[in-house]
């Protein structure tokens, strides 16, 4: 049996209610979910919470999986959607950081490349952000983007021509 016959036998038997068919389709895309959340919150905490929303929900909506697109696709697309959600919900409370607060040097040195993406990606306006991620992280196309947000195809290539150029001028800078 090939890679996709195994994955659509997956697919039938986490709608059957087989938790572990679910979690070994979740296993086959985990680094994608996570880098779907941490990209669209910006940080590790609210990836977390978004990454337990998506597996939560995709749990509960796998038997609504219409097979119209991949399962990496659908799961992605609840990725994105519970990390807006947590970005919205973040949104409700300020959190300060402490003055005194400084990251371990190492952990810092190690992502220092990462984090000019990292605060990059926060400033964008969210629109862009996601759209950005869906086409460049999960391979999205232009149509699955515009379906996904709602907007034409065109709109959806000048939100990732204005998101690509903010990168540029952000590695060219040093900044965001």
């Amino acid at each position: 049996m090939d890679a996709d016959g195994g994955q659509v036998l997956l697919i039938d038997r986490a709608i059957g209610g087989d938790a572990h068919a679910f979690e070994s389709l979740v296993t086959q895309h985990r680094t994608m979910i996570w880098s779907v959340c941490l990209r669209v919150t910006g940080n590790t905490y609210d990836a977390e919470d978004a990454l337990q929303d998506t597996l939560l929900a995709a749990w509960r909506g796998i038997g609504r999986f219409r097979r119209d697109s991949s399962f990496g696709t659908w799961i992605y697309r609840i990725a994105a959607n519970a990390a807006l959600a947590v970005i919205r919900a973040r949104r409700a409370t300020d959190v300060e950081i402490p003055e005194n607060f400084a990251p371990e040097r190492d952990f810092a040195e190690q992502l220092a490349a990462a984090d000019l993406v990292q605060q990059t990606l926060k400033f964008l306006p969210e629109d862009l952000r996601v759209a950005l991620v869906l086409r460049e992280l999960c391979d999205f196309t232009y149509a699955q983007v515009a379906e996904y947000q709602g907007v034409p195809v065109a709109t959806v290539k000048t939100r990732i021509n204005r998101a690509r150029h903010a990168f540029e001028e952000a590695l060219s800078s040093g900044t965001p």
